[in-house]
């Protein structure tokens, strides 16, 4: 059904009541099926309030995105699949919008119950900080070989401008042998240079005897307090800073989420004068502690994104990750914070080595655009970073990149689309930086770079390697599909002796059985090589099934 009034008939949105509500509201997890229906609105031309550099979004801001998309999608036609997509998502934050018409009333709600299965032949890789990963952005979660369950649930509950958000599961993984001491000790001192054996025990390293894995984790957990369109919380949430699909460069969620007190404006911002050339802006910062850290042990990290969009369909963003303190080395104090967060020359060696070192420095930068002519097509876009500059524009020949394509649909399949991505981490032959891994994503004091429990809080490509990934995807509905992927990553010989290739080739099902049921299934077949710690070609199959229920039930 189409033509005027056919959004406003469905829906019943109270849309003055959303632009001016003052109610908090809990983030949509990442790995949710609401921001691949985004994407899609939005790369079919509309959704122009999203600002995909900055991720996850809270309940009441996709409300308020729809709000302001919601006419253009009832009066242009033959756009069936847009407002189907609108409809799925507007029902899904629908009990938000409710909510907000009440000020300071409570309401609580058991979000999701899930349990997934993973099995796995072969040998995997779990070593993203150097041979790489067979399953990436999955919240650093363990897997071995053999059978592996993660098994959680999800709850939130708002009151006026105090929110709280829970997300715990337990978790069971298989013993295994990791590693022989050789390419440990190779991969710390050669490599990482951290010695051995102060530090015999390192989770970058999987090695020597890897226990099982029979632990309860919280995923995502915070209490926050809305502040004039600001999410002002403490605790777990994620964090996505980038417009890719397969990685964020600085931040994505391939990594447990840490820690962290976080200031985010949750809605654009209009400047006064400078929005004029620049559109409104979005920006967010969070600071927290990283766990698993050796050399030296117990660091933090803040880090700060804006993103700004000239036009509706032009955004720019612009992020800084630093990593400082850490015992034995500097003290993480408020006078160390504020040398960090202000410095941006290189210092000298001699400053770096002592206590007032302004710690390790990663920029970023991302532009996405959706291409004249074709607006309700193909978008573009790219995420790059580089390691001691104040932004990647200044050197681009020394940057980390993930450029991407997007097709929304194809002609004749408005379900269909298809998304490409390259990657690189490898700047090549520029002066001392392709040796060893030791530009991205190292640095000379914090060793063990942006990573959380041994995990890359980055891109899933890696250090010193270069890649891409290509998505086809078959939408059954909105909150549906049948998707095949491909991705490939080759270390360089430069950084590991022999370097290495990965070869994934996945088909993946996601289907609603009722309303409140979800089940998805998941085959991937890996081939890889990796000459230092296994001689001929490798490969590994791993098989997943989840089932999650959404129970739709709100107490208030």
């Amino acid at each position: 059904m189409s033509g005027p009034g056919w959004v406003q008939m469905q829906a019943q949105a109270p849309p003055a009541v959303i632009a001016t509500s003052a109610e908090g509201s809990t983030y949509v997890p990442m790995d949710s099926w609401i921001y691949g229906a985004l994407d899609r609105l939005h790369g079919m031309g509309y959704l122009d309030t999203a600002y995909m550099g900055i991720r996850p979004w809270t309940r009441l801001s996709i409300a308020h995105m729809l709000q302001e998309s919601s006419d253009r999608i009832d009066n242009e036609t033959d756009n069936d699949e847009a407002k189907s997509i609108y409809l799925a998502v507007l029902n899904e934050v629908q009990p938000d919008i409710d909510n907000a018409t009440e000020m300071g009333h409570p309401a609580a709600q058991l979000e999701s119950v899930y349990t997934e299965f993973r099995g796995i032949n072969g040998t995997p890789l779990r070593d993203s900080y150097h041979l790489g990963t067979s399953i990436d952005e999955d919240y650093g979660r363990p897997y071995e070989a053999g059978f592996n369950n993660y098994t959680g649930f999800s709850a939130r509950a708002e009151a006026g401008r105090f929110t709280l958000y829970y997300r715990g599961e337990y978790q069971y993984a298989p013993s295994a042998t990791g590693y022989g001491q050789g390419l440990v000790d190779y991969l710390s001192q050669t490599i990482d240079d951290v010695p051995i054996p102060s530090d015999p025990v390192q989770a970058t390293i999987p090695g020597g005897a890897i226990g099982t894995v029979t632990s309860a984790r919280l995923m995502e957990g915070s209490i926050a307090y809305h502040l004039w369109d600001h999410e002002i919380s403490f605790g777990k949430n994620d964090h996505w800073l980038g417009p890719g699909q397969g990685g964020a460069m600085l931040w994505s969620t391939n990594a447990e989420d840490i820690y962290t007190f976080q200031i985010d404006r949750v809605e654009p911002l209009w400047v006064p004068g400078l929005s004029r050339l620049t559109g409104k802006f979005r920006y967010d910062f969070y600071v927290g502690s990283l766990k698993g850290h050796t050399f030296p042990n117990d660091p933090w990290v803040h880090v700060e994104k804006i993103s700004f969009k000239p036009s509706a369909n032009m955004e720019i963003g612009f992020s800084r990750e630093v990593i400082w303190g850490g015992a034995g080395h500097e003290p993480v104090t408020i006078h160390t914070f504020l040398r960090s967060f202000f410095s941006v020359a290189a210092p000298p060696h001699s400053v770096k080595d002592s206590r007032r070192d302004p710690g390790a420095r990663f920029s970023a930068a991302d532009f996405e655009y959706r291409l004249p002519g074709l607006r309700h097509w193909l978008t573009i876009y790219t995420d790059s970073t580089i390691h001691d500059n104040v932004s990647p524009v200044v050197a681009p020949w020394s940057d980390g990149l993930r450029p991407g394509i997007y097709l929304s649909h194809f002609p004749g399949a408005e379900r269909l689309d298809m998304r490409v991505e390259a990657a690189t981490t490898d700047p090549g032959e520029v002066g001392n930086r392709d040796k060893l891994g030791r530009w991205l994503y190292w640095e000379t004091v914090q060793r063990q770079g942006p990573t959380n429990k041994g995990y890359l809080l980055g891109d899933p490509i890696g250090r010193q390697d270069k890649g891409g990934q290509a998505w086809l995807t078959y939408h059954l509905s909105p909150q549906e599909e049948i998707q095949f992927s491909y991705r490939n990553t080759k270390a360089s010989n430069k950084f590991i002796t022999g370097g290495t290739t990965q070869n994934d080739f996945e088909g993946s099902v996601r289907k609603r059985l009722g309303k409140d049921i979800e089940v998805r299934g998941q085959v991937q077949y890996e081939g890889w090589r990796a000459p230092i710690y296994k001689t001929g070609p490798q490969s590994d199959t791993s098989v997943s099934a989840q089932i999650t229920w959404f129970p739709h039930q709100q107490s208030q």
